[in-house]
């Protein structure tokens, strides 16, 4: 039988769920999480329903999960002890943000690079109360059956996305994240990456996962090439130093070139920035150096190598971001911790990804656009709504994906 989890709970367990969020904090202990009747490795589809092994289509399960969700359960206590002696990816390198060359260099090495002290006080502060007020909204929607939480549709328990729980996709109707996409820290960065031709933003979401997320969620690329060599992609990698080699007698590029080209030019980039420190204990996100031009797929959980479920970036500071080539693999992992790791982000992509026609949603609003210095209005411009529109589903969280269509088909409606 399905599991419909969209019933109401026990009056009970919502004073007690009230309680703790009302203790909410995404960059210290906190009561959230460990919820011990939600089953190792579920997933739900978009109304909610539990799916089966036979049924499940999205992911794969981790077979080396602990089978219970409880901080003192004696597999978790195991993965605890191996984290703490053996997770981390040894030699991390850990940027300066004006090291500007450094971390472009390493970002087209390794395909992601972490740059440290991107926020500064103030916009670290900001960015707390905004996470831990929007993950309230998440967090405070009725479950079912004794589950403190509603799963979000598609995703592992106790993880969610702040772009995909929004009903708009997005979360730049909140100036938090709306103002994080032009810093004197990250700029010269993106413009060293993206070089002569520019980039514009194309999101802003990011990810969390509350303390009992026992999974590992399975390695993935946000991105694939589809399309590598427009001739505006061309140009941007000649911006970028490549010599445009062609083969004897023809205009066709040499094989060498392509290659270079597509390493140096990713359809997108994303800087997931830090709300707290990532510790051997708090899911650190991993990632896996080198795997940004590899056409071939990640391996499943069943086959990952322990090097790469012990390929994360512990050791990066509250206030550093990642930036992360979308094609490289990577993917979360156990947060055996008290605290939230949560990860808000900005996307970026290069400029030719907008000529060649990609259509972006107007989930900025004008007057947040109006906010934003010059730089980042310029790059944000294919995101702003009209004046005196709200773009629909901005400011509804919801985990189950129905609900959400159901939110922008109401909003959208004249």
């Amino acid at each position: 039988m399905r599991m419909n989890q969209v019933e109401q709970p026990m009056e009970s367990q919502r004073a007690e769920l009230t309680a703790e969020l009302d203790a909410l904090s995404v960059y210290e202990d906190t009561p959230v999480g460990w919820c011990a009747h939600t089953e190792a490795n579920e997933i739900v589809d978009e109304d909610g329903h539990r799916l089966s092994a036979d049924e499940r289509r999205l992911g794969h399960a981790d077979p080396r999960a602990p089978r219970r969700r409880l901080y003192d359960d004696a597999e978790v206590v195991a993965l605890r002890q191996h984290l703490q002696q053996h997770n981390g990816l040894h030699g991390l390198e850990i940027c300066d943000f004006t090291e500007v060359e450094r971390a472009t260099r390493i970002f087209r090495r390794d395909g992601f690079v972490v740059v440290r002290d991107l926020l500064d006080p103030e916009s670290l502060a900001q960015w707390r109360e905004g996470c831990t007020r929007v993950l309230r909204k998440i967090l405070e929607i009725p479950a079912v059956e004794g589950r403190k939480y509603l799963n979000e549709s598609g995703r592992l328990p106790h993880r969610y996305s702040y772009g995909s729980s929004s009903a708009s996709r997005q979360q730049l109707h909140e100036p938090a994240w709306a103002s994080m996409s032009d810093l004197p820290a990250t700029t010269p960065i993106l413009k060293e990456i993206f070089g002569a031709n520019g980039y514009v933003v194309v999101g802003s979401g990011g990810e969390l996962c509350l303390p009992g997320a026992v999974e590992y969620q399975h390695l993935h690329s946000d991105g694939r090439e589809t399309s590598p060599f427009p001739s505006s992609r061309v140009a941007q990698g000649e911006s970028l130093g490549v010599e445009l080699e062609r083969r004897e007698g023809s205009d066709e590029l040499h094989p060498q070139t392509q290659r270079m080209i597509i390493e140096c030019t990713p359809p997108m980039v994303t800087i997931n920035f830090l709300m707290s420190d990532l510790t051997w204990e708090n899911g650190p996100i991993r990632q896996i150096p080198g795997t940004h031009a590899c056409a071939f797929p990640p391996p499943t959980p069943k086959d990952e190598p322990e090097w790469m479920r012990l390929s994360t970036l512990v050791g990066a500071p509250a206030g550093a971001g990642v930036f992360r080539d979308n094609r490289a693999w990577h993917g979360a992992t156990p947060n055996l911790s008290r605290q939230v790791r949560a990860m808000p982000n900005v996307e970026y992509a290069p400029a030719w990804v907008a000529e060649e026609g990609e259509e972006f949603r107007k989930t900025m609003p004008h007057d947040i656009w109006e906010t934003l210095s010059p730089h980042a209005q310029r790059i944000s411009r294919f995101l702003k709504a009209d004046p005196g529109v709200w773009p629909a589903g901005a400011g509804i969280m919801q985990p189950l994906a129905s609900k959400r269509k159901e939110v922008v088909e109401r909003e959208s409606r004249p």
